[in-house]
């Protein structure tokens, strides 16, 4: 009897750590990061560089940290130890999905080289095309794209490619 209250008690609090972890994650279990074939962020590029020198820079399978079950790149090991001490800062936003399509109410890939940092945040999008529709309504819609990747935590969005 006394074995199953504790086995009771260890299941509760495993499952209370593991709900108050999930809720301090950016990115929603539901779907998590968008990967390359390798399993790779941001198709392998820099996600420091983004913010260090205002461009997208391939980034070097050496310099690789693992986060979140992702595969970072980095092109420096300065820039992977930057990414070490505060990865929320710099990965990017509704997970590196198309921030257009996320605004939109599903998903898309997003491609390293039609990026924008707004308001110290790192936002993809599907193409450069794509990134200029979305820079025409930027504010709003970054403010649907926050609304719906917080409802991605309970309901999957349609991917769309």
């Amino acid at each position: 009897m006394r074995s199953i209250k504790r086995k009771t008690v260890f299941i509760v609090i495993a499952i209370g750590i593991a709900a108050a972890l999930g809720a301090c994650s950016k990115t929603p279990e539901t779907i998590g990061f968008n990967l390359d074939g390798n399993g790779n962020a941001l198709s392998g590029y820099d996600a420091v560089a983004y913010f260090a020198v205002n461009n997208a820079v391939k980034g070097d399978p050496k310099f690789e940290y693992i986060w979140k079950g992702a595969k970072w790149y980095f092109s420096s090991e300065e820039n992977m130890k930057k990414f070490q001490a505060d990865p929320e800062s710099y990965a990017p936003q509704y997970g590196g999905y198309c921030s257009y399509a996320v605004s939109e109410g599903y998903t898309a890939n997003g491609d390293p080289e039609a990026w924008k940092v707004v308001d110290g945040k790192l936002y993809l999008n599907y193409s450069p095309k794509v990134k200029e529709m979305w820079e025409k309504e930027q504010k709003g819609r970054i403010e649907k794209g926050d609304q719906n990747w917080d409802g991605f935590k309970t309901k999957k969005p349609v991917h769309k490619g």
